[in-house]
């Protein structure tokens, strides 16, 4: 199971740390992702860290400003949101896959076999 958490309303330029904390199954070596999904848009790709956590990927979007990490202790992946954005307004969620590849196929909806609970990020002054 997959638990997102830690969204809230920040105002612009502020930041926020958001959790994906999984249990069970955590021998498996999974690289995990960060997803949002905006009012009226389409779910899209924020960025993903490898099961080593020594490789990430990010988009475009986010690049510069949202970092991720994780504590393979607490089985736990953190999303550093910086600099944040009214775009940026969000529900947030995180999705585990066995797989690693290029940005191109972690950004694909179908690549991942978990998906956690979301939570809501509200940029506005």
């Amino acid at each position: 199971q997959l638990q997102a958490s830690g969204g809230g309303l920040v105002q612009p330029g502020d930041s926020l740390s958001l959790s994906c904390a999984r249990s069970g199954g955590t021998h498996i070596p999974y690289a995990t992702a960060w997803f949002r999904q905006a009012p009226g848009k389409e779910r899209e790709f924020v960025g993903a860290i490898s099961w080593s956590g020594d490789t990430t990927h990010y988009a475009d979007a986010v690049k510069g400003r949202f970092a991720i990490s994780k504590d393979s202790a607490r089985n736990t992946v953190w999303l550093q949101t910086t600099s944040l954005k009214p775009e940026d307004t969000a529900v947030y969620t995180c999705a585990v896959t066995k797989y690693w590849d290029t940005i191109e196929h972690m950004a694909r909806l179908g690549r991942y076999d978990y998906w956690g609970q979301v939570t809501q990020v509200t940029v506005s002054s």
